[in-house]
């Protein structure tokens, strides 16, 4: 557990420094230069991706249990799924209606991941990630939202072809992982037993 936590202290943290620190941010970038502190950021994000995948995979070989998992929960969280990996491709297409919108599609994708996996799942680990995760989702949406009023950012309308764009991409990305790949990645099937 404690190598998961800090793969979400550094992950989380790597990404939350808009969120605390804007100023200390901007100062950095200029003194790196911008592919320097991407340089920095991105081998930061890496090493805390690695160790929430190693330290999510070692809490999931001893679970803790907190609660009995509900079938319905499972089911639920597929469609809250397809829903996180429609806004999730609404961050990517021009002009779709969605970013229009909702400004940050991704972040809130993010949100409702997360708010997905803890309804299907019940462990201590999984409270542990995907609770983190949804937190940091939340402060980031609402700091995104903030520096876009400061900014004075308007966002471009959508086209019905956009979004009809990113509603498919994120469809088919969510048949791909429901029907194959979170089974093959991580050996939970979300439509059958067990997990």
């Amino acid at each position: 557990m404690t190598l998961l936590i800090l793969g979400l202290v550094l992950f989380l943290g790597t990404h939350s420094v808009r969120i605390v620190a804007e100023g200390w941010r901007t100062r950095m970038r200029d003194r790196l230069g911008e592919n320097g502190w991407k340089g920095i950021y991105s081998v930061l994000a890496l090493a805390g991706f690695v160790m929430i995948v190693m330290g999510y995979g070692a809490a999931r070989q001893d679970p803790v249990p907190l609660w009995t998992p509900m079938l319905w929960a499972r089911h639920l969280a597929s469609l809250l799924t397809l829903l996180a990996l429609i806004l999730l491709a609404a961050a990517y297409v021009p002009r779709n209606g969605i970013k229009a919108r909702l400004h940050h599609p991704m972040v809130l994708g993010v949100k409702v991941w997360a708010f997905a996996h803890l309804l299907a799942n019940h462990t201590l680990a999984d409270l542990v990630l995907f609770g983190s995760f949804l937190v940091w989702a939340v402060l980031d949406f609402r700091a995104a939202r903030a520096r876009d009023r400061a900014a004075g950012t308007v966002y471009p309308a959508g086209t019905l072809a956009g979004t009809a764009i990113a509603v498919a991409a994120g469809f088919v990305a969510w048949a791909v992982f429901a029907f194959w790949a979170h089974t093959a990645l991580f050996g939970v099937a979300p439509f059958g037993r067990g997990a």
